[in-house]
């Protein structure tokens, strides 16, 4: 937009060529003020990545309670996986921050899902829902109440049922999990399970996470090779 204003502003006063000079004036100014803009919205990432990290230590508490008990192996999976990718000391404090802080409040669903809808991309939320599987799973069943309470956040994430189901296909194995992964149904042709495939292949792929998160991209490594898998089981069913 600055760059046709100064162009405008150039022929006004100096006809053609002046025109071509203030479009060039113009488009640097914006490449000024976009880098200026970028800049700033590192700063904020970098600086609101912690208060992220509580969130996302927020949801996990939800998942955990969600069935009325606290298991000490779901306790674990979240304390072990936060030390393991944001280190001992990062996570101390970031459990630190949510015991004092968030623990015993209660806490606004839509708020905090908020967050990371508006500051992380679809790719990214798939992954989270994925975390809170996780989680779930970690004390060896996914209760009902558990899977409501999943469902319930990842709605309030923009996460799709089809992308819900497929992410739950991956940890509740069942006759049509293959299928589900895909996101198509055992009526499927042979040319759509091989198109969904290359469509899920492009969804779950780490690079569209745009993320240095080592525990993100784990996850999406993750998701990616149970792609793979759900696929070369319906290759070797369907013989193709």
């Amino acid at each position: 937009m600055i760059r046709w204003i100064s162009a405008f502003i150039g022929f006004s006063f100096f006809r053609f060529p002046g025109a071509i000079v203030g479009f060039i004036i113009g488009q640097l100014l914006e490449n000024v003020f976009y880098k200026s803009n970028f800049s700033s919205q590192n700063r904020f990432r970098h600086s609101d990545e912690k208060l992220m990290q509580v969130k996302l230590l927020t949801l996990a508490a939800i998942v955990i309670k969600a069935d009325g008990k606290v298991d000490s192996k779901e306790l674990e999976y979240v304390r072990r996986f936060f030390i393991s990718h944001y280190g001992k000391n990062q996570s101390d404090e970031i459990f630190k921050i949510f015991n004092s802080k968030v623990k015993n409040q209660t806490q606004s669903l839509d708020e905090i899902t908020d967050s990371f809808v508006i500051n992380f991309r679809y790719e990214t939320r798939l992954q989270l829902i994925h975390f809170l599987f996780g989680i779930a799973e970690a004390d060896g069943n996914i209760s009902k109440l558990e899977l409501i309470k999943i469902n319930q956040i990842a709605s309030s994430l923009e996460i799709s049922s089809i992308d819900f189901e497929s992410i739950h296909a991956m940890f509740v194995k069942e006759e049509n999990s293959a299928y589900k992964i895909l996101e198509v149904d055992s009526k499927s042709s042979i040319e759509e399970i091989k198109k969904a495939y290359r469509i899920m292949v492009k969804k779950y792929h780490p690079d569209k996470l745009q993320t240095k998160d080592p525990y993100l991209l784990k996850g999406a490594e993750e998701k990616f090779r149970q792609v793979q898998v759900a696929y070369e089981r319906l290759k070797n069913k369907h013989k193709f």
